[in-house]
């Protein structure tokens, strides 16, 4: 199933001076964000992607046509460095589409500006590229096409930093609350959608505030709970959150690492791939 990433927005709140790359270029360890995104749906399977490019977009193809397996893997070295034995690869087996979608342009637009590449498919997995999740994207995938759903969208708690205030009439605080405690759930950006989208979603507008309330009047919209974790990075503080996750080994998101070096407590056994540089 092809992915569409939406990776041209302008990242004002992670911005600290002049900066030409946009928000999912801002690197988790080695790796910018939309990589992590990247390698979670391949986890699954899913390595056919379509980069609705904007803002930053030449900063995107070039990471990718200058991209360094050796950064991300183990390998063997010989021959002074004329040859490389990766014991383990990234991208190998992913097809990449860039595509221009504009500057100021709308989410919904972008996926318009990129149905051409969705024409022979039923249904597609599209992602802000800037969220990261350990939710069950296979067993998402096959609720949603045995349903008679046109999309869905993973929905999860807000962020337990921001707190609710109650007051009463005299603008006396009557309650503090961790958003997070209230039985409220947000748009967490990873959507599973058919392409029937294209019949309820116009020119110029956006995915889910336009089309989505079309959907659910039409009860063909359904959000997917998911209690496990979530994080987006949307400013310097939450990109600091998972750094630290990143350099504490703990990075639940990173579905890839536990499967790609153990399965069932043991080591899986992978041929190494042979770079000549």
């Amino acid at each position: 199933m092809k992915v569409v990433i939406f990776c041209g927005g302008f990242g004002l709140r992670m911005r600290s001076g002049v900066d030409s790359a946009p928000k999912p270029m801002m690197t988790i360890g080695d790796r910018p964000v939309l990589w992590h995104v990247m390698r979670y749906y391949a986890h699954f399977g899913h390595t056919e992607f379509i980069l609705c490019l904007g803002f930053g977009g030449s900063a995107v193809k070039e990471y990718f046509l200058r991209y360094e397996e050796t950064v991300s893997n183990d390998f063997v070295m010989t021959k002074g460095g004329q040859r490389i034995e990766l014991l383990d690869s990234d991208i190998s087996e992913w097809k990449i589409t860039f595509v221009d979608t504009g500057i100021d342009t709308s989410i919904g637009e972008r996926l318009r500006r990129v149905r051409p590449y969705l024409e022979d498919d039923d249904a597609f997995l599209a992602n802000y590229g800037d969220v990261l999740t350990d939710a069950p994207m296979d067993k998402i995938v096959d609720h949603v096409m045995t349903s008679d759903i046109t999309a869905s969208l993973l929905a999860v708690p807000p962020q337990a930093s921001f707190h609710v205030v109650e007051f009463d009439n005299d603008s006396r605080v009557t309650g503090l609350r961790s958003a997070a405690d209230l039985n409220v759930w947000i748009n967490g950006g990873y959507f599973v959608i058919k392409k029937e989208i294209f019949d309820v979603l116009h020119e110029d507008e956006d995915l889910v505030g336009d089309a989505f309330p079309r959907l659910s009047a039409m009860r063909k919209l359904e959000a997917i709970p998911h209690h496990g974790f979530w994080a987006p990075m949307d400013t310097l503080k939450e990109r600091s959150q998972l750094e630290e996750l990143y350099r504490s080994g703990k990075k639940p998101w990173a579905l890839w690492s536990h499967e790609a070096r153990q399965q069932n407590g043991k080591l899986v056994d992978k041929a190494p791939v042979v770079v000549a540089i």
